[in-house]
């Protein structure tokens, strides 16, 4: 007998089930950062830089065609809440995740291995990409059933399994350090993909590939999911840009403050803060909507404000008060011109996880086009501002100073349209 879906668990609870899945995730991140940031240093101090230099090439090459799957996350979380169709929209998704794997083996491997001249091993290759694939695809269907206890495990278990696959590979088969990297990277995606397969389904049975009905909420869902990835594609650029500026209007000294020590430390501080916010909030807000519970996204909603204040607050009372010391005794000399750049950064930063709030509250009414635009209007600022802003200044903070005001102004225009959306809620009550 096949097992059903399990029934969502009662709104009553959605701000405590949100406070446990928030916390147990910013612990599991810490976890994995700490993992994944002792294992970089590690294989620093011994493996060939060119070698690592390849490695993160590739796996970033890899993980940029495979971005545009992870934008289908928010999309199925969202259909699945106001349909649960789950058969249709997995089908959908398991078609075009097929046609990207497949593309990215017929494209940008040979482009990899041809064009970039990058001297990697076939295999290596084929198997980073497919099991990455198949770490989407669970991913994504962890998310969609708001399976959260299972996302949490997952984030530390794939960089122990890394660890572990690479010191396997290089000294029990003796495998070159390259070739120990993609092995183990292709077998902690595998057995990431695993593990999420046996949780879920232990819970939810596997729906069998059918052919889709594409009904109107269906052909919406893919009009979400395109949209959606376009988005995710958005978010990654304005990263981009801030890294092209610098090369283009700055020496590499600057350029090495960015990318060794504010890039990472943007990075963990999203992963730790704001990703959640799309992996949990997102989900409970979208589930709440539908069922009409509006005091629980007002409590869902103060209490993201209130964590984004405190977590701010403390970010930019460190940068303050100890930046100076504590960049000082992480990274050499060199660097120490990051900290004022990370200064102005902390200032900002509180921008940056209430507008993740407002997006995720736009996307759970639907409305993909509108957090699409609002990510537009965010590149659009930042490179306005930059040139503005280097009118006055020719200092690198300008460009900080212009990623943070690009997120400012995805929050301004992201409070209007849920002040909208709350108007029309008021409107429809007036009527009745």
């Amino acid at each position: 007998m096949e097992r059903q879906n399990i029934a969502p668990p009662s709104s009553e609870d959605a701000l405590s089930r949100l406070k446990t899945a928030f916390k147990a995730g910013v612990t599991a991140t810490l976890a994995s950062i700490s993992i994944g940031f002792l294992f970089k240093i590690w294989l620093a101090q011994w493996v060939n830089k060119d070698d690592l230099a390849l490695f993160n090439s590739v796996i970033d090459i890899v993980s940029l065609s495979l971005i545009l799957m992870t934008g289908f996350r928010s999309s199925m979380v969202v259909t699945y809440s106001q349909t649960n169709n789950d058969r249709d929209i997995i089908n959908i998704f398991r078609f075009c995740l097929i046609t990207i794997v497949l593309l990215t083996w017929g494209v940008v491997l040979p482009y990899i291995k041809h064009e970039l001249h990058i001297n990697v091993g076939y295999f290596e290759m084929v198997g980073v990409i497919f099991s990455m694939g198949m770490k989407v695809y669970f991913t994504n269907l962890i998310a969609m059933y708001r399976l959260y206890d299972v996302s949490n495990k997952v984030t530390w278990i794939e960089p122990v399994t890394n660890v572990v696959g690479f010191i396997f590979c290089y000294y029990v088969l003796y495998f070159t350090p390259l070739a120990s990297l993609f092995y183990s990277m292709a077998f902690s995606s595998l057995v990431a993909a695993h593990f999420m397969y046996w949780k879920r389904r232990k819970q939810i049975a596997t729906k069998p590939i059918k052919s889709v009905q594409l009904d109107p909420n269906m052909r919406n869902y893919v009009r979400k999911s395109f949209t959606a990835s376009l988005e995710a594609g958005a978010s990654i650029l304005m990263i981009y840009i801030t890294v092209l500026l610098t090369i283009t209007h700055f020496s590499l000294d600057e350029l090495g403050d960015f990318q060794v020590v504010v890039r990472p430390i943007f990075t963990y501080m999203t992963m730790l803060f704001v990703f959640p916010i799309y992996r949990f909030v997102l989900p409970e807000l979208t589930l709440c909507i539908k069922q009409g519970v509006h005091q629980q996204i007002k409590a869902i909603r103060r209490w993201i404000f209130r964590l984004a204040a405190m977590v701010s607050v403390t970010f930019f009372l460190i940068m303050l008060i100890g930046g100076r010391e504590i960049i000082g005794f992480v990274f050499p000399p060199q660097y120490h011109g990051a900290v004022i750049v990370l200064f102005h950064f902390s200032m900002f930063f509180i921008f940056i996880m209430l507008n993740a709030y407002q997006l995720a509250y736009i996307k759970a009414h639907g409305k993909f086009t509108l957090s699409l635009l609002i990510r537009l209007s965010g590149i659009i600022t930042l490179i306005v501002s930059y040139y503005l802003l280097s009118i006055f200044t020719a200092n690198v903070v300008a460009i900080i100073v212009a990623l943070c005001l690009g997120y400012v102004m995805m929050f301004i225009l992201s409070t209007i349209a849920e002040r909208k959306i709350l108007s029309g809620y008021k409107l429809a009550l007036s009527n009745c």
